[in-house]
């Protein structure tokens, strides 16, 4: 095939876990080339993917980019999205195409009835059966995330530190200023917050409540995605909630201790590091029977108390951490 669209438009996490897909369509057809839609926003997600002849974006609608999509001829397109945009791109290709399976009504069962009929599978695999007709199998060597050297940070004021995500899409998905300063408080080893603009106010609001802020730098809207990339992979390990940055550690190949607020882990996206599956630990509580209350997530707790995050187990975090300090 001369050239392959694949289609993802958003967001962080999302992107990154198609890097397998794209990866190992370019080891079963080396000679094709491997362009990719998304939008303006995440152009840096892919930004530095070797395996990427082309990158595509978009504002808001497909029609900007239209005429130049029918001018490329594509062999055959991959819509790791499935939604109207994507629909429309398929519309102005006019190529063979395949679509993935959303399973939105299995995701409904269990946000609002707690009843999995969920497929057993890393998102990742859903997304290569999407290109099974292509003859593509898993190489399981993970997800991909590639940092231009000149994005590599070295300013930092400590060499041996843990990274913590300060923030998520969603504040129910992201741990708290208070279970931040805990986390701190609790392993007593310097400490980097990661996050862009919109971190930087909880960072240091989580530094003030804890008792010991020498150990803790808020890089939070100081750095660059590839550069907040780096210090995650300069890192001891990664503590992270449900986020973009969590399959960003993954693609590092950090040992991710991964803290699950209203959604689950059975969602299939949880960190995906299949060549080394014991650096990843996850963090949950379990015995709440209103979570996973949605499959994306609520700027504020539809219950008002929050406990699925409120109770999580700092000591659980300490003693995962312990392994690798």
């Amino acid at each position: 095939m001369k050239k392959i669209l694949v289609i993802r438009f958003s967001s962080i996490g999302d992107i990154v876990l198609t890097t397998p897909v794209i990866r190992c369509l370019k080891h079963k057809y080396p000679d094709s080339e491997i362009h990719f839609i998304t939008k303006k926003s995440f152009i840096n997600v892919v930004a530095s993917n070797p395996y990427i002849s082309k990158v595509i974006s978009i504002d808001k609608e497909v029609k900007e980019v239209a005429q130049q999509l029918k001018k490329e001829g594509y062999s055959f397109v991959v819509d790791l999205h499935k939604n109207i945009r994507s629909r429309q791109v398929i519309s102005a290709v006019k190529a063979k195409n395949t679509s993935f399976k959303k399973y939105n009504w299995e995701k409904f069962l269990l946000t609002h009835f707690k009843l999995n009929k969920m497929p057993d599978l890393h998102i990742v695999d859903r997304y290569l059966a999407t290109i099974s007709e292509l003859d593509v199998v898993n190489d399981l060597k993970g997800l991909d995330f590639f940092i231009d050297p000149k994005n590599k940070v070295s300013d930092l004021p400590f060499d041996n530190y843990l990274a913590l995500v300060v923030g998520a899409a969603h504040q129910t998905k992201a741990l708290t200023a208070q279970k931040i300063s805990e986390i701190i408080e609790s392993v007593n080893f310097p400490i980097v917050l990661v996050g862009g603009e919109d971190d930087k106010e909880k960072g240091e609001k989580a530094i003030f409540l804890s008792d010991d802020s020498s150990q803790v730098f808020n890089a939070c809207g100081t750095y660059n995605l590839e550069q907040s990339a780096s210090i995650l992979k300069q890192s001891k390990c990664v503590i992270t909630p449900d986020t973009g940055m969590m399959h960003i550690a993954s693609a590092l190949n950090k040992p991710v201790i991964s803290i699950w607020g209203n959604t689950v882990p059975e969602f299939g996206m949880y960190p995906y590091i299949p060549q080394s599956k014991e650096l990843v630990h996850i963090v949950e509580v379990k015995e709440i029977n209103c979570r996973p209350c949605s499959k994306i997530g609520y700027e504020k707790c539809p219950k008002q108390h929050f406990n699925c995050i409120q109770n999580i187990d700092v000591q659980e975090v300490k003693e995962i951490v312990d392994r690798y300090i």
